[in-house]
């Protein structure tokens, strides 16, 4: 069993596809299903028949929500090729499905509309696709739509996404005219035939008014390719013309791989053109599991120490569990990727996070919504097991007696929540066990109970993720629910450094409680990017070494709930300067409680400062209404950040404008334009609110209106 597995690891592909909000996707996605015989007919978006978008939301909106795991097969240079398909959404309000698939993920398509080009969420899943290091080609999809432009689409992978964009064909027509396109390889035409949607396709010369743009492009691919390997580099000043196709692709690939270029493919998915070749090139070009380095976690018994795993079966098993979903057949299920080793049904495995051994009932090799029962996952594999009690997104399983943490997932803070309640007290129950599984299946989605009102508060990243999250109650969970108006989620943060002392000594008649530190509190370096800046200068162990992490945790803790409204700290730096302890009395707990207390007495005199989320938003109008968007921006405390025109003329305004004034945009903008133009938002960063406003929201949250200077 072991031995096959890895002879099969050359041959597997583990692929997501990921874009802008209709660039196509899960049309893409349906015509890999059907040419790879998966499915006998083809799904579409918009009839709600599309196989990977299988929940009830995804097909009344014609959007993809959550992403969808299948795995197919591919015969290519005479070699069956398995693929591990994951269909990630486009919507920025479900980003965190394309985060968590792009950490399990080999390789991926990045799908660009012919039309629309580099969009906002492209950009976005772009640099997600950085962050883990993940090679990728890019697909222009739609040639057939009218203003399609293959060239201008190619011109803007580079200058906006600052990568070497590498054509590896050119489309033949474009628009009604699309039929097919030239391979640059092979520098032959391909041809798909209407009549048999798109199954077949011939193969014949260049036509003639094509021959030297042909030329042009190739004569750039082989350059690029030939800047990613030496050899090749040689024979294309020497002689180019003796570089042979084999050599050329083996360039290629190795140019992907170290993520040097990007090749570059075009079709119209909807039309059934260019999917088969597009899977060609993904056999060719994206790196398999062996391809990709051995998987870092550290040691979970001494965090200093680096260890490494190979995709190997015969490695101790590493995992990372990277979505947890509940079925309504099977019940909670946990998607993973095998990294090492390999992962029986019915085995044992540990979690580090937890501590704990669980066991792994079932396991399952997804379709959609559709489970096929399995023996085993090997390594480089994804797969899907139920019998998990205690298991939460980002943990890795392990073997027991060879642990290793695997590196988890940053997922963004929800920037918007709105508070719920159940229509009928018999639905209490209910409502809070159905919020509880949604939050455990989405880390963006946080569930709190305000202390001062007793709401409950749901929060999320924007104003279609908590729409779908109340449909889901409703139709899921039979909970009928009462909602409030939308309302932002603030922040906290201080603006000036506080020094103090602070003790905390409590006396029970037995064992006592003490500790004592001076701290100092301040806003945290520029650079920094994570939470809390926590830097430890206690000299001489007038502060015992095993009491530190106490502190910081204490610290965390606190910045959960800032002085001003219970808003959380955006951000801090916290230096421990010295201190004392009693060999009796001090324990963990009690610096923990006293770190706790320095916070919230430095914090009311550090200048605390309100922080709302700013957002980046894009409008696409005619010339006309141009003058009265802009104007409207302003009015909702906007800043224009630039004015452009696109192909067909329209004008393209981009603005960073505070949440609190986008509410109900969509609908203004409607009036505005009489529904001819469009908008996009995507959150941009946090900025401190200025003092007037401030005090505004702080009034309506019962915060601390004093404090605000």
């Amino acid at each position: 069993m072991k031995k096959g597995l890895s002879n099969n690891l050359v041959y597997t592909r583990n692929l997501g596809i990921m874009a802008h909000i209709d660039a196509g996707k899960t049309t893409t996605s349906e015509r890999i299903l059907y040419y790879t015989g998966l499915t006998h007919k083809i799904g579409e978006t918009h009839d709600g028949t599309a196989t990977m978008d299988w929940m009830e939301q995804e097909q009344e909106r014609g959007i993809t929500i959550t992403s969808a795991a299948t795995t197919t097969s591919w015969e290519y240079l005479d070699n069956t090729y398995k693929i591990n398909l994951i269909d990630t959404p486009g919507h920025v309000d479900f980003t965190v499905e394309v985060e968590r698939s792009l950490r399990v993920l080999d390789g991926a398509i990045a799908t660009f509309c012919a039309v629309g080009g580099v969009e906002p969420q492209s950009e976005t899943v772009w640099r997600q696709a950085d962050k883990y290091k993940v090679p990728r080609i890019g697909y222009i999809n739609k040639m057939d739509r009218s203003g399609a432009n293959f060239f201008d689409v190619v011109g803007q992978i580079e200058s906006v996404l600052k990568v070497k964009a590498c054509p590896l064909q050119i489309p033949i027509g474009a628009e009604e005219s699309f039929v097919g396109v030239v391979d640059l390889i092979t520098m032959k035409a391909l041809i798909w035939h209407d009549e048999t949607m798109g199954a077949d396709y011939h193969i014949e010369d260049i036509p003639a008014d094509l021959l030297e743009e042909a030329k042009e492009w190739r004569e750039k691919m082989l350059e690029a390719a030939a800047e990613c390997d030496d050899n090749l580099m040689e024979k294309f000043f020497d002689n180019p013309e003796s570089i042979t196709n084999e050599e050329l692709i083996a360039a290629i690939r190795k140019g992907t791989l170290a993520m040097e270029i990007n090749p570059i493919m075009c079709g119209s998915s909807f039309k059934n053109k260019g999917v088969q070749v597009l899977l060609d090139a993904v056999c060719a070009y994206l790196p398999s599991p062996l391809d990709a380095e051995a998987v870092e976690g550290i040691d979970p018994n001494d965090s200093t120490k680096v260890l490494y795993r190979k995709p190997d079966p015969e490695e101790p098993m590493s995992a990372l569990a990277f979505k947890i979903a509940t079925d309504p057949y099977v019940g909670r299920l946990c998607f993973f990727r095998v990294y090492s080793g390999v992962l029986p049904a019915g085995s044992y495995v540990y979690n580090p996070r937890s501590g704990k051994k669980e066991r792994i009932s079932r396991i399952f090799q997804m379709h959609s919504n559709k489970q096929n029962p399995k023996e085993f996952i090997g390594c480089g594999d994804i797969g899907a097991g139920v019998g998990f009690k205690d298991i939460r997104t980002g943990d890795t399983l392990c073997d027991e007696n060879n642990p290793i943490i695997l590196e988890s997932m940053d997922f963004p803070a929800p920037v918007i929540g709105i508070a719920v309640e159940p229509k009928t007290q018999k639905d209490l129950d209910k409502l809070s066990a159905g919020l509880a599984k949604l939050a455990e299946e989405d880390p963006t989605f946080t569930v709190k109970t305000d202390d001062d009102t007793g709401q409950t508060i749901i929060s999320g990243m924007g104003e279609l993720h908590l729409e779908v999250i109340i449909d889901r109650l409703r139709r899921e969970f039979k909970v009928e629910a009462n909602q409030g108006r939308p309302q932002v989620t603030y922040k906290e943060a201080i603006s000036k450094p506080v020094e103090l002392r602070e003790t905390y000594k409590k006396q029970t008649g037995g064992r006592g409680k003490f500790a004592d530190m001076i701290v100092r509190i301040e806003p945290a370096d520029k650079e920094f990017e994570g939470h809390l800046q926590f830097i430890d200068q206690v000299k001489g162990g007038n502060i015992p070494r095993e009491y530190i992490p106490s502190i910081q945790k204490g610290f965390e803790r606190a910045m959960k709930t800032g002085v001003l409204a219970g808003y959380e700290i955006d951000k801090m730096k916290v230096t421990v300067l010295d201190g004392s302890y009693h060999p009796v009395d001090s324990d963990q707990l009690s610096f923990e409680v006293c770190a706790i207390q320095a916070f919230r007495s430095a914090a009311e005199k550090a200048g605390p400062v309100l922080m709302e989320p700013i957002m980046n938003v894009e409008v696409v109008t005619p010339e006309e209404n141009m003058g009265d968007i802009i104007s409207d921006l302003n009015k909702r405390r906007g800043q224009i950040e630039g004015m452009e025109s696109n192909r067909s003329g329209a004008r393209i305004v981009k603005a960073m404008v505070p949440l609190a004034e986008m509410f109900g945009y969509v609908t203004s903008l409607r009036t505005i334009a009489s529904g001819r133009a469009t908008s996009t938002m995507t959150f941009s960063h946090f900025e401190v609110v200025s003092a007037s406003i401030a005090k505004d929201v702080l009034a309506e949250v019962s915060g601390r209106v004093d404090l605000i200077k």
